[in-house]
């Protein structure tokens, strides 16, 4: 980690010279005040300058994508990650030869690496980040296919008039179901079981 002293007539002078030496930001660095300082009679005499320690922080999105790469290298797989950032919310994009065998059957591979990435990113623990991993516009098919089984299964619980449970899946699929149904006139869903067996249940 790279970190620098700096000092200044004020704490914000010191922690400003140490930020164009880095030149970085504020919201990159931590900042350690070493001395506050003192101004001094008539602000000259007895003055004592303020000394800050500022030191780079990992960027934690940079991090998790080091991690994403190492992990397919070990997979013996290449790909491209494309990373888009809106506030909080982080979506990485894969491409690349044998997607398939990265996103798995029904994304399994896909959703654990995704479960890995979130945590990488979370670990520092200083702002809370969202993720969402996908391969070649997987999880845009995913979601039609959820829709789909949404309306179908939805049928079916009406026409045997009982309810009806879908494959256990991961907290922001059984989201697509529910969103897809909420606004059904016939049928209501619940999510039902424990993690990682946790399903929803469509019922008229």
């Amino acid at each position: 980690m790279k970190q620098i002293t700096a000092s200044g007539q004020t704490v914000e002078e010191a922690v400003q010279s140490a930020l164009e030496q880095l030149n970085t930001t504020k919201d990159h660095v931590e900042v350690e005040i070493i001395d506050e300082g003192k101004k001094g009679l008539l602000g000259l005499f007895g003055a004592k300058r303020a000394i800050v320690k500022v030191s780079l922080t990992k960027d934690p999105i940079v991090e998790a994508e080091k991690y994403i790469k190492e992990v397919i290298n070990n997979m013996n797989m290449k790909v491209d990650i494309t990373t888009q950032v809106k506030g909080k919310h982080i979506t990485f994009n894969l491409s690349g030869e044998n997607i398939a065998l990265l996103i798995g059957k029904r994304g399994q591979t896909l959703n654990a690496l995704q479960y890995l990435v979130h945590l990488v990113l979370n670990k520092d623990k200083k702002a809370y980040y969202t993720v969402t991993l996908d391969a070649e516009g997987y999880r845009g098919r995913r979601e039609e296919t959820l829709e789909t089984l949404a309306l179908r299964m939805a049928d079916k619980a009406l026409r045997l008039n009982k309810k009806v449970a879908l494959e256990p899946m991961p907290a922001y699929e059984r989201k697509i179901i529910h969103s897809k149904l909420q606004n059904h006139n016939s049928v209501s869903t619940y999510s039902d079981g424990v993690e990682p067996h946790r399903h929803i249940v469509i019922k008229p």
